[in-house]
């Protein structure tokens, strides 16, 4: 083993540099497809973002990632993407839902918020931003308020700025020659 010098099989002439040589060892890798299987239909959630957890081991669900979610973009499949993102994914109520309206046979309803949106509120709410979050009864509820409260009739009036300093009622020695000059104009 190591370095050694060889000969060319035609000539019989050793090469000019010595050659590695050794032993190669393969090992058999045995993939079979039953044990790679996996399958889920409900099982364990996240108890923050309420997701499927992932893995095999976990009884996870399957990963659909960003890419995946361009590629059913791409497709158009808006439909679809909401199923997957959703009440396939995080949206708890609907989830229930869900499978109430499959049980009785019945439409299902429009899915809901996914609790990773509700995390990312409450996230942004922790850094000190005041987020609400307004659903299409509270729109109308506001836009109702707000056309009842009567509109606020302001006049302004001009107002001449003058370079000359206000009198205080502590100098009565201005008063007085404030008035004399005003006599002495209405006399002139």
């Amino acid at each position: 083993m190591g370095k050694v010098v060889l000969r060319d099989g035609r000539t019989a002439q050793p090469f000019d540099q010595p050659v590695t040589v050794g032993s190669i060892y393969m090992m058999k890798l045995i993939h079979l497809v039953e044990d790679k299987v996996h399958a889920r239909s409900t099982g364990p959630y996240s108890l923050i973002t309420q997701q499927p957890l992932g893995g095999k081991a976990q009884f996870g669900g399957q990963r659909f990632g960003e890419m995946e979610v361009w590629a059913l973009e791409a497709y158009g499949a808006a439909h679809n993407l909401q199923e997957i993102l959703t009440i396939k994914s995080d949206d708890v109520i609907g989830r229930a839902k869900t499978y109430e309206a499959i049980v009785k046979n019945e439409d299902i309803l429009q899915p809901g918020v996914p609790e990773s949106f509700k995390v990312l509120v409450k996230e942004l709410q922790s850094l000190g931003l005041a987020i609400e979050v307004i659903n299409e009864e509270e729109k109308a509820t506001l836009a109702e308020e707000a056309r009842e409260v009567p509109e606020l009739e302001t006049e302004l009036e001009a107002v001449e700025e003058t370079t000359e300093t206000p009198k205080l009622e502590a100098e009565p020695e201005a008063a007085e020659s404030q008035t004399e000059q005003e006599v002495e104009k209405q006399n002139a």
